[in-house]
């Protein structure tokens, strides 16, 4: 691509050349490409969902009193023509010859005038105009921290198809899919504006800006106004920059010689905070590359701009008036979604849970490790926030199943939780099945074997099945495609011939293998594991340094379960269903038998 960027009135021009492959097996009559930046019209279908939904993202509309009731007004409903975002394609052609278009919302529909057979290559090439809209949601010019372009899902992007077909998906919520290209993009723009963002920069002698060589020197003539910045970005599924002409742009070196480079506003509330990041995103990418994989590229981006912080090919954009520890928190999460996101590549509009879950889960282990808490907080559940959330949701009775589009919610709230929060706790609680150490290793196999593949739900449970050897069909099935509940209770502890026996019960439909601890009156204590017979499978003991009883497995057709302890009640201070919290029942009031 090359792009011309107009920073007075924010309208871009530029043409595409793309060459497409077709690795499937099907043959292609039509082709779609995402105009995400029509979204930001008026009347738009992001614009009507936003007047809609129960609960509009705040960030995204604006709140009044009418009648002492809060009403909420789309950002989107209320843009000038000179504010609102468009992209508009002409001169379409394939291999040279023009095709037939339509534009429908925020996807352009291709009929192609040769079809593309099975493992064939084919030509496009296209011009396109756009406009940055306002910030008002990710992408936009003139951010509420003066940011001047966040230049996000902004140019035409082939959607993405593979064997469930086409995912030409509108622009309504919140999350994307792409296809993998190697994208060599030169960018045009007043020379005072400096650019961050996907690639390498290939012209960074010329361009100057922090990014040239040690010791070269670089003066621009008083006669250019513009500079063109050339990038190149191997194997990536997304192109995004950041534009602004009071960036303050360091890089340092981390890891495996990967260039970090952060771009901030010069201004001084920001000056500490941003230079103290800088180790501790090195810090970040060590941490990820032990825990996950090795980082395949060679440069990461930390950009202000946006809003909140999103991920995008080698670089995130985040908000940067923040303390320390947030701007910290932020950068870890968006830079673990390089792995989830942008590496493995899961179809986040489908399953948004196996990105913004996994995320969340390796981000908080990672700010556990470079930002470490006191010792007692330490010590504490670390996802346990997220179990929180989950049990929340669950008594609202508005869960939907994490099969659910992520358009589709009833609200954002559901959403949020849903694909943050529960897709944290499959993982979490996945260590509390299969056991931790297994849960790590099975990270680190499901990158192995499918980055760059994007991969489905069902690959993490395979890579899971591998590293552990348990059946976990049940465990996908229960937690993802349903909105059942993990729910067990102590219902009896009764006395006999100087033994005690003691009734669990199955209140929630999902079933769980079990975790139990004894606390004896003398201060002795043991464990015992009652076996999920569908996993076919035991777990390791979680807890080496006591005594554990393998008990006969509990079929989930039976109700209840009963086994023996050889000491009278008496003897017995406390029973406990999972000491280590990290299974998800919904009601922790059932889960102990207390003296």
């Amino acid at each position: 691509m090359e792009v011309a960027m107009n920073v007075k009135n924010y309208q871009y021009n530029g043409k595409q050349e793309l060459v497409y492959t077709n690795n499937s097996a099907d043959t292609l009559y039509k082709v779609f490409y995402h105009l995400y930046p029509n979204a930001f019209q008026p009347g738009s279908a992001m614009d009507i969902r936003l007047q809609t939904i129960s609960d509009p993202d705040k960030r995204m509309v604006r709140t009044f009193k009418v009648a002492n009731k809060d009403v909420n007004e789309s950002r989107i409903s209320t843009l000038k023509p000179e504010e609102m975002g468009f992209l508009k394609i002409t001169n379409f052609k394939q291999n040279g010859t023009e095709a037939k278009t339509k534009v429908v919302g925020t996807v352009l529909e291709v009929t192609l005038n040769q079809p593309i057979f099975p493992k064939q290559e084919t030509t496009f090439t296209l011009n396109f105009d756009g406009q940055v809209p306002l910030q008002v949601r990710r992408s936009g010019r003139n951010s509420e921290e003066g940011v001047a372009l966040s230049m996000t899902q902004w140019y035409p992007k082939i959607a993405e198809y593979d064997f469930e077909g086409w995912h030409a998906d509108p622009y309504i919520g919140r999350e994307f899919h792409g296809v993998w290209g190697d994208f060599d993009v030169k960018i045009t723009i007043d020379k005072n504006y400096t650019i961050g963002g996907t690639g390498y920069l290939q012209n960074k002698n010329e361009i100057g800006h922090g990014y040239q060589d040690k010791g070269v020197e670089v003066k621009h003539s008083r006669k250019i106004k513009t500079l063109t910045w050339h990038f190149k970005a191997p194997n990536v599924h997304d192109f995004a920059w950041a534009a602004d002409d009071n960036y303050i742009h360091d890089m340092i070196l981390g890891p495996n010689e990967v260039e970090l480079h952060f771009l901030y506003k010069n201004k001084a509330e920001n000056l500490e905070n941003w230079k103290k990041l800088q180790p501790k995103t090195a810090e970040i990418l060590d941490y990820l590359n032990k825990s996950v994989g090795t980082y395949p590229y060679k440069q990461y981006t930390v950009a202000q701009g946006g809003d909140g912080g999103m991920e995008y090919a080698m670089c995130t954009l985040i908000t940067g008036n923040r303390s320390f520890g947030s701007l910290v928190g932020v950068t870890a999460h968006e830079f673990a979604h390089s792995w989830f996101q942008h590496i493995l590549a899961s179809n986040e509009s489908k399953h948004e849970w196996m990105d913004e879950g996994f995320t969340s889960f390796i981000s908080d282990l990672a700010m556990l490790a470079v930002m470490p808490s006191k010792q007692d907080e330490t010590e504490k559940n670390p996802f346990e926030s997220a179990y929180n959330s989950y049990r929340f949701l669950v008594k609202t009775g508005n869960e939907q199943p994490l099969s659910t589009h992520a358009d589709r919610y009833d609200m954002n709230r559901s959403y949020g939780i849903s694909a943050y929060n529960k897709g944290e706790v499959f993982l979490a609680q996945l260590g509390y099945v299969i056991g931790v150490e297994n849960l790590m290793k099975t990270l680190k196999r499901y990158y192995s074997d499918f980055k760059f593949t994007h991969p489905t739900p069902n690959d993490i449970k395979r890579s899971a099945e591998r590293v552990s050897g348990a059946n976990l069909d049940w465990y996908l099935v229960d937690w993802t495609q349903t909105t059942n509940t993990i729910d067990y209770a102590v219902k009896t502890v009764v006395e006999e011939n100087n033994k005690t026996k003691v009734t669990f019960e199955r209140i929630g439909r999902m079933p769980m293998p079990l975790d139990i601890l004894v606390v004896y009156d003398d201060g002795s204590q043991e464990t015992f594991y009652i076996p999920n017979t569908l996993m076919r499978w035991e777990k390791e003991n979680p807890y080496p340094q006591l005594k554990r009883t393998v008990l006969d497995g509990w079929d989930w057709a039976y109700p209840t379960f009963t086994f023996e302890l050889a000491k009278p009640k008496a003897n017995i201070e406390a029973i406990v269903i999972d000491p280590s919290g990290l299974m998800a029942d919904v009601n922790l009031e059932n889960n102990a038998y207390e003296k």
